[in-house]
């Protein structure tokens, strides 16, 4: 049985345009130091542990979002990455920083595809930015929402990846990233305009670089990208991939090999036919599975149970693997892993009962 991934063109050009429509790039050092020097957005710290009925037994430090994105019907949380996946090649490397997703819900007959927020650790000062796919149709650009579930997020070097489902993965690189120095009078759109774009408000975009589209074997079914991780135990890094099920669905957990010059994934033939297949594939996932990690080299999982309940972390080895309840706020979704901190990192999706938060590995020994 075989999972592999094929790699587009680098959608390079696109960038560019967008950059110079933007009026030049910023990059994720640019957003850094706009956090560092304050926003309008700041996280709000939660009581911890002292609470466990709502923030889980196993949480140490906890935050939630102001309070328009505690409440918001649009947006929803789903995936989560820090500066320490990021690596030694990542930009902005002064800064403790936690990167998630958000994906939009229909409202009014438009979704606005998918954003991520960028906290400084120090400050609890954040940003959102909307992920766009641009386009040049006729030599003219023209800027599509990233409609994906953004279940889960990778930061490895310079490159951000972004979970898509059934159509694998997007990457982004953090270069790429815009602010808006020209918003166009009319924020209802999302468009290119003689007076400047509009962006539904945003004022900073990030377009996506690279997709990784899946596929499988006579064998093996296409495997959906539910959340995604990144695994540092082994001597080359390997990106984790695996499937939230319910029922009779698959709940498999795959493993694809990391080039450690580029960031990205590597290739098959060693060069540049763009097409990488799975190192492993396991089948012994847990239902509602919203995430997974590999931590001195036991596996992490978070289970969601119900829009009341606190969510559970199994931990173990594929197959294997113990759950411990009452361990997550409720609606935990994407798990990150934070060496030096020794903690896993995960946030929450339900209107109300949004937070950021990381518990104790220890806790589950």
């Amino acid at each position: 049985m075989s999972i592999h991934l094929t790699r587009s063109r680098p959608l390079l050009p696109e960038a560019e345009a967008l950059a110079a429509a933007a009026g030049g790039r910023i990059g994720l050092d640019g957003l850094a130091e706009a956090l560092a020097a304050g926003t309008d957005r700041r996280l709000h710290r939660g009581r911890g542990s002292r609470v466990p009925r709502l923030l889980g037994r196993a949480v140490d430090w906890a935050f939630t979002w102001d309070r328009a994105d505690r409440r918001d019907k649009r947006w929803w949380p789903q995936g989560i990455t820090t500066s320490a996946d990021g690596g030694p090649l990542a930009p902005a490397p002064e800064r403790d920083l936690v990167v998630t997703s958000w994906y939009s819900k229909t409202v009014d007959g438009t979704t606005h595809g998918a954003r991520i927020s960028v906290v400084d650790l120090a400050t609890l000062r954040y940003e959102h930015v909307l992920l766009v796919q641009p386009k040049l149709v006729d030599g003219a650009l023209v800027l599509e929402p990233l409609r994906v579930h953004a279940g889960g997020l990778v930061w490895h070097g310079p490159w951000l990846h972004v979970a898509a489902t059934g159509r694998g993965f997007m990457t982004c690189h953090w270069d790429d990233l815009v602010r808006v120095r020209t918003p166009a009078p009319q924020q209802d759109s999302l468009a290119v305009t003689p007076d400047g774009i509009a962006s539904w408000g945003y004022r900073h975009l990030l377009p996506v670089r690279f997709t990784h589209r899946g596929a499988g074997s006579a064998d093996a079914a296409k495997l959906r990208f539910s959340f995604l991780s990144l695994d540092r135990s082994g001597d080359v890094p390997q990106l984790v991939a695996g499937e939230y099920g319910r029922g009779t669905q698959s709940r498999r957990v795959a493993r694809f090999p990391v080039d450690p010059v580029s960031g990205l994934l590597a290739d098959d033939l060693g060069g540049e036919g763009g097409t990488t297949t799975a190192l492993g594939l396991d089948d012994a996932g847990v239902a509602r599975m919203q995430g997974a990690v590999v931590a001195r080299d036991r596996w992490y999982a978070t289970a969601s149970v119900s829009p009341f309940l606190p969510g559970s972390v199994y931990v173990g080895s594929p197959g294997r693997l113990r759950g411990h309840h009452l361990a997550t706020p409720i609606g935990p979704e994407d798990l990150a892993y934070w060496p030096a901190q020794d903690r896993l990192w995960t946030v929450t999706e339900h209107p109300h009962r949004r937070w950021v938060c990381a518990m104790r590995r220890a806790w589950f020994d």
